[in-house]
């Protein structure tokens, strides 16, 4: 590009410079001259030219010919790859990107991957994908879905996709590998930020915890988990399944409301004192101290402290009353 427009100002200096000296023109006349032998639009010569004049005109428009083509194939080329569609839309998401916060890093399209951004999506959070696959990336990136094309294992891609902003990363790449580097990586750019990884082998699992995750989840060995459940107690399981934290089915709802919005006030309240059946016919099945601890069946009595969660359960229309009283 650059090479392409330097040889057109030579030529044309040497065009206006040649008209000048050679020719005798004025400045303003061998301007014209130049211009219209570079372009050969063929309007009539200023004046008539002697002998020298139409040698030098003559190499003027072999080499400006030449030159001139090859400008205009580097120049169209330059413009077009940095405008096709492709670019163009890269470019939007990352605008996009730039302007959210609190948003998920999905690393990997995948099985995995594609799970975890629907149930994102279902929730109306925030995610970003990065995937390096372009096969993956050209069949999935037309959904709207917020992509960055790359390897995540790069601190450039991962800060494309916002990752210093990001609350949490989920690592759903197939190999352990990768997600322990990434995960490494990661922990490295933010110390506070929430890790969930894949894993396939045992070996990995402790890895990926002293790498930084905090949560690593083996989809195989769950599924085989579930399968053997499904055969020794049936029914348990299928009620099992048929609860969920989508809001996109009819299931029963599991739903997490945080401290401060069942006591906004701040005040430490008993669990009875709240009276949410009452107020939204869902139940409380779980507690979450502030040190991490689960509670299940937490009795009534049972004073909520700062910083603690509440789980309960309810139909859809009992979750969505609760969210509209807690403000969750």
């Amino acid at each position: 590009m650059v090479a392409a427009l330097a040889l057109l100002v030579l030529v044309y200096m040497a065009g206006v410079l040649g008209f000048k000296f050679i020719s005798g023109y004025n400045w303003l006349d061998a301007i014209y001259m130049t211009v219209i032998t570079i372009t050969t639009v063929g309007f009539k010569e200023v004046q008539p030219l002697d002998p020298m004049d139409k040698v030098f005109t003559s190499l003027l428009i072999l080499t400006s010919i030449f030159i001139l083509g090859y400008a205009v194939t580097v120049i169209t080329e330059y413009v077009l790859s940095k405008n096709n569609l492709g670019n163009i839309i890269q470019k939007r998401v990352e605008k996009k990107i730039q302007k959210i916060h609190n948003h998920v890093v999905v690393c990997g399209y995948g099985r995995n991957g594609q799970q975890a951004v629907h149930k994102l999506k279902a929730f109306d959070k925030p995610f970003v994908i990065i995937e390096k696959d372009e096969e993956v990336y050209s069949r999935y990136s037309n959904e709207s879905y917020p992509f960055i094309h790359g390897n995540a294992s790069e601190d450039e891609i991962l800060k494309k996709a916002g990752i210093e902003k990001a609350s949490t990363l989920i690592c759903a790449l197939p190999s352990d590998a990768d997600n322990l580097f990434i995960v490494l990586s990661v922990r490295q750019i933010k110390k506070d930020l929430k890790i969930i990884s894949r894993a396939t082998d045992e070996t990995t699992l402790r890895k990926l915890k002293l790498a930084g995750a905090d949560n690593v989840i083996m989809p195989d060995k769950i599924g085989g988990e579930h399968m053997a459940a499904l055969v020794v107690q049936p029914d348990l399981i299928e009620f099992l399944d048929n609860l969920t934290v989508s809001g996109d089915d009819d299931s029963m709802f599991v739903e997490q409301v945080p401290f401060k919005n069942v006591c906004p006030s701040g005040i430490e309240l008993a669990i009875s004192d709240l009276d949410i059946r009452k107020k939204t016919g869902c139940s409380v099945i779980g507690y979450k101290t502030s040190e991490g601890e689960y509670i299940v069946n937490p009795d009534p009595t049972m004073l909520l402290k700062r910083d603690s969660k509440l789980i309960l359960i309810g139909r859809p229309q009992q979750i969505d009353k609760l969210k509209q009283v807690y403000h969750v």
